[in-house]
């Protein structure tokens, strides 16, 4: 079975925009789901005050799967409709027959470096500042090279292939982006 990255409109059925209801539908398919709410408050200096949700809004996760591979469906800020959808490697030693396709190619099988190089020639800038947390800007692809188990790593010691992956919206990375300016 494949589950392909639309970037930056979606993954697989879910699509950005999408409301609470349509993206639970979506979803149901693969089975049990858990739907999290959470009042988000910014504290933080690097969040523009805009952007920050209204005194009582709350953000939810749809925490759910496709056989192994763990999917989050975050309506982050007011919770209303899905900003971005984050797709887990399923761990050390387990198999799936899921691919993660990002045109053509399956995300937790072909080494970052390589994912990183294809991406380069397709035009995206990969910003690998942080070296555990790349990310397309624009594009709006963010990936995770970090983990506890036991797996292969590269010398600078980062896992070789990427161990989840998220869609947002065209400027969902912008903040980290203006961060660095």
């Amino acid at each position: 079975m494949d589950l392909v990255l639309d970037p930056p409109h979606g993954a697989g059925p879910v699509r950005l925009g999408m409301t609470l209801g349509e993206a639970v539908a979506a979803v149901s398919p693969w089975g049990p789901h858990r739907i999290v709410e959470e009042f988000d408050y910014f504290d933080d200096e690097d969040e523009d005050e805009e952007d920050a949700p209204e005194e009582g809004e709350a953000s939810k996760t749809i925490h759910t799967a496709l056989q192994e591979i763990r999917v989050n469906v975050l309506l982050e800020g007011s919770g209303e409709a899905v900003t971005a959808v984050e797709l887990w490697w399923p761990g050390e030693g387990w198999q799936t027959d899921v691919r993660v396709l990002l045109d053509g190619e399956d995300v937790f099988r072909t080494p970052a470096e390589d994912l990183f190089r294809r991406a380069a020639e397709r035009g995206w800038a990969v910003d690998q500042a942080e070296a555990e947390y790349p990310f397309v800007p624009g594009v709006s692809l963010g990936f995770t090279r970090q983990t506890s188990q036991e797996v292969p790593r590269t010398p600078d010691g980062l896992p070789v292939h990427v161990t989840s992956v998220l869609v947002g919206g065209e400027h969902y990375y912008d903040n980290r982006m203006k961060n660095r300016a």
